[in-house]
């Protein structure tokens, strides 16, 4: 039985190109800054976001908390959404190991914070407060729905953020996505913040990676943060080789991805029992809810992994299922299906 993996899009395996690549990669030690394929992702990654340098680090995880290190110092505070990813999912780092103080705002359905929220959260000048140092965002915004934030929108922080003498990060797991999502070059998205990371191994399908991009100098600061942290590789133009097939090749079918989470929330809204809004569904993360009086979303994960189909559960009666590449169109028919199926037999 073939298994439809929809939990999420970090399960993809890697292209038979990104295989060769790895194989046939030329490799050297990258703690020196040796290794000739590590360097070369790293500037293809820089080139692509439009900023000076770029650092390979394991995962977006330690691209964030790399990344907020290098902003703040201990006792210092950072703004960022309520339902970000970095204060949800990332195991308190910034706190546990950086001794930084997170300030959540809320986040709007449409993953923004509001100005005036970013805005009344800058600490004043004052002895009793922690130093506001860095605005964080998420884009696209994964428990948000997958919504892409525009690059009006981020102009518009970096420029709140500059009147404060503060500074930007963006978290860009997934901005490749919003960019196709939004019609414009991803530049268009990064311009206005001085740091950002992206994954490698999410909608770009490689095996591991992620990359964080800046100023030359906030690079140089970053790289010692990242060997503090243990993210020091030595012949890592292995992860790297895969990096660049995943940047120069996959972005381009990201656009299939967007039409199947189109289908799959589409189809989840005619069966009975699922309650989803399609049109809010921009990206390739579809959020919908068990909505029948009796079925719990364990019982449903549990008649559709039996037939093949897995789904993430976020809450109580809420699931996740993300499109990605290695799915076809055939794949979502078939997952749809089986939804129905399992739904027909509760």
């Amino acid at each position: 039985m073939k298994v439809i993996d929809l939990r999420s899009d970090t399960v993809t395996l890697p292209s038979q190109e990104m295989r060769e690549a790895i194989y046939h990669a030329a490799v050297g030690d990258d703690v020196f800054s040796e290794d000739p394929t590590v360097n070369a992702c790293e500037r293809l990654a820089a080139d692509r976001v439009g900023k000076e340098a770029a650092l390979l680090v394991t995962s977006g995880t330690m691209g964030n908390l790399v990344s907020i290190l290098t902003h703040c110092g201990r006792g210092e505070e950072i703004i960022l959404g309520h339902r970000s990813h970095t204060f949800l999912y990332e195991a308190g780092g910034v706190s546990a190991l950086g001794g930084i103080h997170p300030h959540t705002v809320p986040n709007q359905p449409n993953g923004t914070l509001t100005l005036e929220d970013i805005e009344a959260a800058i600490r004043p000048e004052n002895v009793h407060f922690p130093r506001t140092r860095l605005i964080c965002l998420e884009n696209t915004h994964n428990r948000c729905g997958g919504a892409a934030l525009s690059g009006e929108y981020t102009k518009a922080v970096g420029d709140l953020a500059g009147r404060h003498s503060l500074k930007v990060h963006l978290d860009g797991a997934r901005i490749f996505n919003a960019a196709v999502a939004l019609g414009v070059d991803v530049r268009e998205l990064t311009c206005d913040v001085d740091s950002v990371c992206f994954c490698l191994s999410k909608g770009l399908a490689a095996p591991v990676g992620s990359i964080v991009c800046g100023s030359s100098e906030f690079i140089a600061e970053a790289r010692r943060v990242r060997k503090v942290l243990g993210g020091g590789m030595r012949q890592a133009g292995i992860i790297a080789a895969a990096g660049i097939v995943a940047i120069e090749k996959m972005m381009d079918r990201i656009h299939e991805d967007h039409a199947n989470a189109a289908r799959l929330a589409k189809g989840f809204a005619e069966i009975d029992g699922l309650a989803i809004d399609p049109d809010r569904v921009q990206t390739n993360i579809v959020y919908f809810e068990v909505a029948r009086e009796g079925l719990s979303a364990e019982q449903l994960l549990a008649g559709l992994a039996d037939r093949g189909v897995k789904i993430l559960q976020v809450g109580p009666n809420r699931l996740r299922a993300v499109t990605h590449y290695g799915l076809t169109s055939d794949d979502i028919e078939q997952a749809l299906d089986v939804s129905a199926e399992v739904m027909q037999s509760r």
